[in-house]
């Protein structure tokens, strides 16, 4: 259990190479997303050395904009990130909550890290004009869905240029955790879509073979 070790740059731009060689002869490599790979702003050097060879002419020669980075928000990982990118690469905020003793149960890292500290740096992370910073929420029953959760998600976010996407949690195996009622997360929606955000419902994929979102988990296989 926990971290064994993070991946190298090559590891990370290997599997854009490898999504690459999937496509079928009459489809081109379009964004990536780096996600679902450990906290990246936890691995910086080896991201940030996978961004320059994804982006450099002689590797893939993708556009910095072409490329977000998914991350719980580690404050001074984001300032580097801006740093030396000069803003240039899309930032998907992994919230949940704007509550910390919310987000501290959800995430551990907000103890460390609340929701404060994330929200200052990203109103200081030089995103260009015109592209908003995503803000992902997973609905979780009874933990985060409630309407005084989005009217709270709704003012913490005010003055920043963000667009918020609602992820129905995904049913985990030994978990109590699960998704909302549809008409909940409707609800929640129409408080922040009302707050004037865009806001968008994520549809599942992958849920049959447990690789959706939030389905990331370790599991020991016998033999």
């Amino acid at each position: 259990a926990g971290l064994k070790r993070h991946l190298t740059a090559g590891e990370i731009s290997a599997q854009v190479l490898l999504g690459r060689d999937l496509l079928e002869p009459n489809e081109s490599l379009g964004n990536v997303v780096l996600m679902g790979m450990g906290e990246p702003l936890h691995n910086y050097d080896a991201t940030a050395r996978a961004i320059r060879l994804l982006t450099h002419p002689a590797g893939l020669g993708l556009s910095p904009r072409r490329i977000t980075l998914s991350t719980v928000g580690l404050p001074d990982g984001l300032r580097r990130l801006g740093e030396d990118f000069g803003g240039q690469i899309g930032l998907a905020i992994s919230l949940h909550s704007a509550n910390d003793v919310t987000r501290s149960a959800l995430m551990p890292v907000n103890r460390r890290h609340p929701v404060g500290e994330l929200l200052e740096a990203l109103r200081h992370y030089p995103a260009p004009p015109g592209r908003p910073i995503t803000i992902e929420v997973a609905l979780i029953r009874g933990q985060n869905d409630g309407l005084a959760d989005a009217r709270q998600l709704a003012k913490a976010l005010r003055g920043l240029r963000v667009k918020i996407n609602l992820i129905p949690m995904n049913p985990i195996e030994g978990s109590s955790f699960g998704p909302p009622a549809n008409a909940q997360i409707r609800a929640f929606q129409d408080v922040l879509r009302d707050a004037g955000y865009l806001c968008f419902l994520r549809r599942r994929r992958g849920d049959d073979v447990a690789a959706a979102c939030g389905q990331l988990v370790r599991r020991d296989v016998p033999g």
